[in-house]
């Protein structure tokens, strides 16, 4: 039986939204592109990067507002846990994608807000399910992901190396992710929710890209 959240519940989950959307990521983990250098990129080159780079940033906007909405809902302790780790993660993913972003010369979307909002009740419903649907949508999500963090790569410009060694990492995490899920019990997901999801994000992609 679900549990409404206490006040101080409440007050953790929507400091979450505002260290999100408004304050700056931080890793625990070094930065993957700490050691290598940025190269020489056209004026074409580096928006291009940047906007692959904005959407990889946004995506991790959702995943955050996702697995708060997952946790908030889901039933069984372990479940809950193994959503807060990935969450954990993906902050990291937020200050690798953050820094990178300024370091191209480039803005965060400004529909994050809207992403945030429409990710959280995605995911609250996610959980109000069950929690074997929770870590199914919680498996396709990553694998989704993982689709297109894999299309990043081919179409980064071959000389960043800064932004490939971001999303290369950033690929190995959410495929453990939707391994982990898929050890806890994840049940697949029937058609048609992997083909809205699906579209779903190809939206998100291509406003992102330019805003």
């Amino acid at each position: 039986m679900l549990k409404l959240p206490s006040l101080d519940q409440f007050i953790t989950e929507f400091d979450t939204v505002l260290r999100t959307l408004a304050a700056p990521a931080v890793s625990a983990r070094a930065h993957p592109d700490a050691k290598i250098d940025d190269a020489e990129m056209s004026s074409a080159e580096k928006a291009h990067a940047a906007g692959l780079m904005r959407v990889n940033h946004c995506g991790e906007v959702c995943a955050q507002a996702l697995y708060q909405g997952q946790a908030l809902t889901a039933r069984d302790p372990a479940a809950r846990q193994a959503l807060r780790h990935a969450a954990d993660e993906e902050v990291e993913h937020l200050a690798w994608t953050q820094r990178r972003l300024a370091e191209l010369g480039s803005h965060r979307s400004v529909l994050n807000p809207l992403w945030y909002a429409g990710s959280l009740a995605m995911g609250v419903a996610a959980g109000v399910i069950g929690d074997q649907w929770n870590l199914g949508f919680l498996a396709e999500t990553e694998r989704q992901v993982g689709a297109h963090l894999q299309s990043h790569l081919s179409e980064l410009p071959q000389q960043d190396e800064k932004s490939r060694a971001i999303v290369s990492q950033m690929y190995l995490d959410e495929m453990s992710h939707a391994e982990l899920a898929d050890q806890m019990g994840a049940v697949p997901l029937p058609q048609p929710v992997p083909q809205l999801m699906q579209l779903t994000s190809k939206l998100m992609t291509q406003l992102s890209y330019r805003f």
